[in-house]
């Protein structure tokens, strides 16, 4: 099977082509069926791919904090326009798309904190990334539908893997510099999944459908999390910071922006957010690796 990737040099889209390929998988960055590296949000032409083949839609804009209408736009126009732009450019090749996995995320639900949020918890997302999250997914659902092509939509939680960005990469970049600081002892718990476990489950379940929340099943604590990555870089275990030293840092830098957290930062690292993957688990056949174990 021929393994297609949109955001094929990005942090995920390079795991999964890696870990696919190790797995006796074609990969190829989807830019090769072009004459031109792909805008995915304007309208584009794919040539016809040789035998059957597999679309993975990694390709998303995430990890920024938009403070324009511009930057707000941007979400909209690279994670639901250019889904559509991508389905759009595949529809003379319909006949041999054997699957279409679409890598979405768990802020579709909106929740900073909860604790067995499954798939069935309703689509309450404010931010523009969460949103077009949503409308992309809502897109994807009704297209398979009408053109008879198994849509595989996977919410992520926070990705482990190597060098990755996001908040797990601030964090490892603050235990390196000294810079961070546990919050509450680091007692808070977190959905996380390792990019690798994301490529195993994709390569096991093409031709199913469904939307399905992946997690590693243990949700390790903050502290546990900090404590692998100090270990890793041969550094100290972070410190606390008292409760009302944290809450005048997010009250700080909710009013700089040039603050490396504010207080959603501060909330998000005192409170569980705990993703349900059971559906994956029965459905999908899902046995992930614990990431402090990996």
């Amino acid at each position: 099977m021929n393994f297609f990737i949109s955001g094929f040099n990005g942090f995920l889209g390079r795991i999964l082509g890696d870990v696919l390929s190790k797995n006796g998988q074609k990969t190829q960055d989807i830019n090769v069926l072009s004459d031109k590296k792909i805008d995915i949000t304007k309208p584009f032409v794919l040539a016809k791919p040789e035998g059957d083949f597999v679309i993975i839609h990694a390709a998303g804009k995430a990890h920024s904090i938009p403070k324009t209408v511009e930057e707000k736009r941007l979400f909209y126009d690279v994670n639901y326009c250019g889904t559509q732009n991508l389905c759009n450019a595949l529809k003379p090749h319909l006949v041999s798309l054997k699957g279409f996995v679409f890598i979405s995320t768990v802020s579709v639900y909106g929740i900073d904190s909860g604790r067995d949020i499954n798939e069935n918890f309703p689509l309450n997302a404010q931010s523009p990334y969460g949103v077009s999250k949503i409308k992309a997914e809502k897109y994807l659902t009704q297209w398979g539908l009408e053109n008879n092509v198994p849509v595989l939509i996977l919410r992520l939680p926070l990705i482990s893997g190597p060098n990755p960005p996001g908040n797990l990469g601030k964090m490892i970049k603050g235990i390196d510099s000294g810079k961070y600081f546990s919050i509450k002892n680091g007692a808070a718990r977190r959905s996380v999944v390792m990019a690798e476990d994301v490529a195993v489950c994709i390569k096991n379940n093409i031709g199913k459908t469904g939307v399905y929340n992946l997690t590693d099943g243990y949700h390790p604590t903050f502290r546990e999390i900090e404590k692998v990555i100090a270990d890793q870089l041969s550094k100290k275990i972070p410190k606390n910071l008292p409760n009302a030293a944290a809450s005048l840092l997010g009250f700080l830098g909710d009013l700089f922006s040039f603050f490396s957290v504010n207080s959603t930062t501060i909330q998000k690292m005192s409170e569980d957010l705990i993703m349900d993957d059971k559906k994956a688990q029965d459905e999908l056949n899902w046995y992930p690796n614990k990431i402090i174990d990996k």
